[in-house]
Order: C-alpha cells, then structure tokens, then sequence
C-alpha cells in the first residue's frame, strides 16, 4: 500500500505548499515513487510550483526529479450510488490509481475547510501541519488563555483531525502520525518563540502531535517558485556555490524528511 502524506491546514500562508514541493522531490530523488493531488481547486499552487517546473526543465533541455502529478478524475453523477458525494468518488479514484504504481502520495489541501480537504485527512498516514510561529496560527489548534497561557481547549482545525481519526479507526486503520512544522520561526530567541513552544508541546501531550522545525524566513524559498525550483536542485541547474543561508536552508529539508520518519527513505540529497 502506498504511503499517504497530507499537508493540512485551514490558514493560508503557512507554507503548505512550499513544504509540499520539498518533501515530494526529496522522495523522488530518494528513489522513491511519488504521486502528487492538488485539492485547492482555485489557487493551485503546489499545481503551478510543479507546471513551472516541467516548464523550466523543457526551456533548458534537463530533466529534474518530479513526482507523478494527477488531476482529480471528473465524476459523472449519474454513475454515483445513492447518497455519495462526488468529491469522495473522485479523491478515491485518483488515489486508487496513484496507488498502482507509487510508493508515497503526496497531498495539498486548501487553507480552507473543504469535503476534499476533510477525506484527504482520513486518508492520511502521515499529517504534516505546517504553522506559523504565530499565535494567529496557533488560534486553529487551540483557544489559548492570553493572561495565564493555559490551553482551554481544541479548536476547529483540531477537532477536523479528531474526526478523521475517529473515521480511520473504525475502519480498523492504523493511526495518523499527526506533525505540526514550526515555519518561519526567527534566528533570535524571542518572548513570543519561547511562548508558542512551550504552548504547542503542551498541546502536543493533550491531543497527539508531534513537533517539528519547519523552514525559516528566507527569500529563496520565493525566488524558487516561478522555475519551479527546490533547495534540492540548485546543483543541478549550475548553482554550486551555495551561500551560508542556502546551506542552512538546505538542511531544514533534510531535518523534514528525517522528521517524518519514513520507512525505507534514504537521505541521497
């Protein structure tokens, strides 16, 4: 059975998708077979970040390490059973057929709730949920009390998790290995850094999540959309003196992929 990673969560900006594009190269050039679902309908960005990308390699005569990218089937809903959802019929269709030949499926959802959004969580074998050092972000996990810090309980975001959850173990499936990535955290060690820390690994015990580094504040990250480009490439497309803040970028892909901690994934990059 393929691997299913889903990249969720209801904010927009919280790097989803730039996390997406990193961890599905990064499989590939493992030697992994990867498959690559857009559930933002509208915006399409981890669509465009790979479009860009086969672009890029047929303007400049290269062939990059990209995932397998599928667009959700049309549904015709005279062939639906009573009761079902297109949406649910389509998702399970493109991942049935990815599942024929990839090891991992990679998943982007929108940053909004949506059916799609909602299935593709309880498909999820691993759930990564990329956030903003923010207490803005952090507002989706849980209500926080603003004098004493102390957790008064899940909110919306969570609580979709736990549904899914829920959904997986009555089918008999094993658990979601929930990761929260810290993006965007700031070189110095700031009030409001130490504050959200210590708030998302209380969190973390309550609910079940895991917490990882994510991917700091850095211009390159923008500059490697519109090639279609990820840290991982820079060699190949003649960039090999790398500055200090591309090396430590670079390494923030690594520490996520070894964060997730796939079974058979060697770092080869």
């Amino acid at each position: 059975m393929s691997h299913i990673i889903v990249f969720g969560n209801e904010k927009g900006g919280s790097g989803k998708s730039t996390s997406c594009m990193h961890t599905a190269t990064a499989l590939v050039r493992s030697g992994m077979r990867v498959g690559a679902l857009d559930l933002d309908l509208r915006q399409r960005t981890f669509t465009r970040y790979l479009e860009n990308r086969a672009e890029y390699g047929a303007r400049h005569g290269t062939t990059l390490p990209t995932p397998q990218v599928m667009g959700l089937p049309k549904v015709d809903r005279s062939e639906l059973a009573e009761g079902e959802n297109p949406f649910d019929k389509s998702l399970a269709l493109a991942v049935a057929q990815l599942r024929q030949s990839c090891d991992y499926i990679i998943i982007d959802c929108p940053g909004s709730h949506t059916r799609l959004s909602q299935i593709a969580h309880s498909l999820a074998d691993t759930l990564v949920t990329p956030l903003n050092d923010s207490f803005v972000d952090f507002d989706l996990l849980a209500r926080i009390d603003p004098d004493t810090g102390r957790i008064l309980g899940p909110s919306v975001y969570s609580e979709m998790v736990w549904h899914a959850r829920q959904l997986r173990a009555k089918a008999g499936q094993k658990p979601i290995d929930w990761i929260v990535l810290r993006n965007r955290l700031g070189a110095q060690e700031m009030h409001n850094k130490r504050k959200m820390g210590q708030a998302l690994e209380d969190l973390a015990k309550r609910i079940g999540f895991r917490v990882a580094p994510g991917f700091s504040e850095r211009v390159i990250f923008r500059e490697l959309f519109p090639r279609g480009m990820t840290l991982l490439d820079l060699k190949d497309i003649g960039i090999a003196n790398l500055n200090l803040s591309n090396v430590a970028a670079r390494q923030e892909v690594r520490d996520l992929i070894r964060s997730l901690n796939l079974s058979g994934v060697e770092m080869a990059f």
